[in-house]
């Protein structure tokens, strides 16, 4: 999460506004996002930007490297600890879920992000990540474009099968799969659907294991 992390410090405020100028999306997203959260229990956001996930879902605390994307996190009532996914400066099994949105792609060092996320989980608590595929429609339109986008020009996109490995490799089991953004520049907000394979946007819900 370290590298590239400075440009959102620059554009806080333009990456915040994304998700005003792109509402159905983003609607699409919390809606997919929706089905793997689970009820009246504790969570972070691994990765919590401006805090657009982590208040529609009333998630109290957050982690982000950025001090500007923070600070906005921080006005919409999220607690937020300076930090990077892969040194976690929290005690173990302190949360129920840990939420990570569109913050795979910028991680250094994924199996140990996952390993520091797993230490802080309780028994049987859940990693949901939410990721834009890279065998998508959308994957491969990013994956071209990156060099010219501010946001994603560091950025590695990932294929859901590889999150997949990477997430039982980290001792997580019992895997859940959630889709959307089946349309491109879609006038509608879409239904999620189980799976994946078909939609952009893929949401992966995995349990903590007894190793």
């Amino acid at each position: 999460m370290e590298k590239g992390f400075k440009v959102f410090d620059k554009n806080a405020l333009d990456y915040d506004s994304w998700f005003d100028r792109h509402h159905t999306p983003y609607q699409s997203e919390l809606l997919a996002i929706k089905q793997a959260i689970p009820l009246q229990k504790t969570g972070i956001e691994i990765g919590v930007g401006t805090g657009r996930f982590a208040h529609h879902f009333d998630i109290k605390h957050g982690v982000e490297p950025s001090e500007n994307m923070a600070q906005i996190a921080e006005q919409r009532g999220v607690e937020v600890i300076r930090a990077v996914a892969e040194n976690l400066p929290i005690k173990n099994e302190s949360f129920d879920f840990a939420l990570l949105v569109t913050t795979v792609c910028f991680l250094n060092d994924i199996p140990k992000a996952f390993s520091e996320i797993r230490r802080i989980l309780k028994p049987k608590g859940e990693i949901i990540l939410a990721i834009i595929d890279k065998n998508s429609v959308l994957g491969k339109k990013y994956e071209k474009g990156k060099a010219e986008n501010k946001f994603y020009k560091d950025a590695h996109f990932h294929s859901t099968e590889e999150i997949t490995e990477l997430v039982k490799q980290a001792g997580f089991g019992n895997l859940e799969y959630w889709q959307t953004l089946f349309k491109e520049n879609s006038k509608k907000i879409e239904t999620p659907k189980k799976g994946f394979g078909e939609g952009s946007f893929v949401v992966i819900k995995a349990q903590k294991i007894s190793t």
